[in-house]
């Protein structure tokens, strides 16, 4: 494993100055807080969530019934959580990778990949087509080994590419190096066409305002307590006002969730990220990087980053915390960070001087097949998507039709999907389940000190098809 585990005075002295807040969401140009519900309503399609699954979900809601009232129903504020909080991958991917869709649905995956390049040129044609500026850049993705072992499995990566229709390029050490210079680097694989790069909060901001330019209502700081079938409708209770609608779409990500069945299945992880200061001239060319890829690396805890307009990295991943609830009180543990301090200073050590400026944690909602999950309630008037274990940011768009799909008993190529027909697994219950996910994070982290050798306890896991993502 070549991260380092201690963690060096230099490295703590790097976040002495950060702020703990998103990025993303810390800008002036973060629009006004709408209004909150505090009266009673009617309309025809409720969402419930004001992320990128319930953003969606209203946006194509508009050009697929343009004659339904919608209203949007967030409980904070528009991206305020995982979606102003991730690192603005906007993947192809639908299954969590080549090699989670491969052991899962293998029969599909020519046209799981398929749809899931349709989906990425579908949210690129909307942010133009919208005129949402996001900094959207289609630079693709690098996949980067930092272990000799790993450069077989980018190489796996490669064939398993052609085996679902995909263009991925092995790079040796010298080539990878050539587009980013660390030293850590052993080989990679670059994805051209399959990753673009977006300011999350921008472009959920954008997709809001054009969402109420098609005429949907969106409220804010509107709690929702409660559930209820109504006549022939769904009553959605708020603190101060309720919504009756013949329809339903919660899109609540890892938020304690509304129906108690979607809480067997998905748990919040907790994902730390840093960003820099702008790095000078010198710096930039100290480290190359001209096409602005997003980067990961291969190992079982994995780091990605990427850049951003002004100048800085973004740098996040390796540590998932699973705390037993969802709380804000989490996003304040400190290892993480300091942890992520050392390994940039690893990485890039021609940037051993930078500093960062923002550090911030967001709840993830993993389900155990990594990949997102659909099912209806109360008669079918209610729909839910979840379970994009850090993925979501592409992968939402599709999550958010496939929602529309079953709400209206739509027969299409998304729900004949056994992806979309099928379940993950359920976790056990507390406290079977922190027990477990312990030892997986400590298997996992041997599995990464020892050349990726899974235990007896993972391979056993891999069998039965219930995983923990790191």
């Amino acid at each position: 494993m070549p991260f380092p585990d201690d963690i060096t005075a230099e490295a703590r002295a790097a976040l002495a100055d950060v702020t703990f807040a998103p990025y993303w969401l810390d800008s002036p140009d973060r629009p006004e807080a709408r209004p909150s519900l505090v009266e009673d309503i009617q309309v025809d399609l409720v969402v419930v969530g004001g992320g990128f699954s319930g953003l969606w979900t209203a946006y194509e809601a508009t050009k697929r019934f343009p004659d339904r009232s919608i209203v949007l129903i967030e409980a904070d504020r528009i991206a305020e959580g995982a979606t102003g909080r991730n690192g603005g991958f906007v993947a192809a991917s639908l299954t969590h990778g080549l090699g989670n869709g491969f052991a899962r649905w293998p029969d599909d995956m020519r046209e799981l990949s398929r749809l899931g390049q349709d989906n990425l040129d579908a949210i690129v044609a909307v942010i133009e087509a919208e005129g949402i500026d996001c900094d959207l850049v289609r630079s693709g993705e690098l996949d980067v080994a930092v272990e000799d072992y790993q450069v077989a499995e980018l190489r796996e990566m490669v064939a398993l590419g052609d085996a679902a229709g995909l263009d991925l390029q092995f790079l040796d050490a010298h080539e990878v190096q050539a587009l980013v210079h660390s030293p850590t680097y052993r080989g990679g694989v670059l994805d051209r066409h399959g990753v673009a790069m977006v300011d999350p909060a921008r472009l959920a901001w954008g997709l809001a305002a054009a969402c109420e330019r098609r005429g949907v209502q969106i409220y804010e700081g509107t709690r929702i307590v409660d559930l209820s079938l109504d006549g022939g409708g769904v009553r959605v209770t708020a603190d101060f006002g309720s919504v009756l609608a013949g329809r339903v779409a919660l899109a609540t990500s890892a938020y304690p969730p509304l129906l108690k069945r979607i809480g067997h299945y998905v748990i919040p992880v907790y994902d730390s990220v840093l960003m820099t200061e702008p790095l000078s001239t010198a710096q930039r060319t100290a480290i190359g990087w001209l096409g602005r890829e997003g980067v990961g690396d291969a190992g079982n805890q994995f780091h990605y980053y990427r850049t951003t307009a002004d100048g800085r990295i973004l740098w996040g991943g390796y540590d998932a915390s699973y705390y037993g609830d969802f709380s804000p009180l989490h996003e304040r543990e400190g290892t993480p960070y300091a942890r992520l301090s050392e390994h940039f200073r690893y990485t890039f050590p021609q940037l051993a001087d930078v500093r960062f400026t923002h550090a911030w944690a967001g709840a993830i909602d993993t389900c155990s097949r990594f990949s997102a999950f659909w099912g209806t309630a109360m008669q079918g008037r209610v729909a839910y998507s979840v379970g994009f274990t850090g993925l979501g940011v592409g992968a939402s768009r599709f999550g958010a039709q496939v929602m529309l799909d079953l709400m209206n008993d739509d027969h299409t190529e998304r729900t004949a999907l056994e992806m979309v027909r099928s379940k993950p697994l359920p976790f056990p219950p507390e406290p079977l389940r922190g027990a477990g996910i312990a030892l997986t994070r400590r298997a996992i982290n041997r599995a990464d000190q020892h050349e990726g050798h899974r235990n007896m306890w993972l391979r056993t896991l891999d069998r039965i098809g219930l995983g923990f993502d790191s």
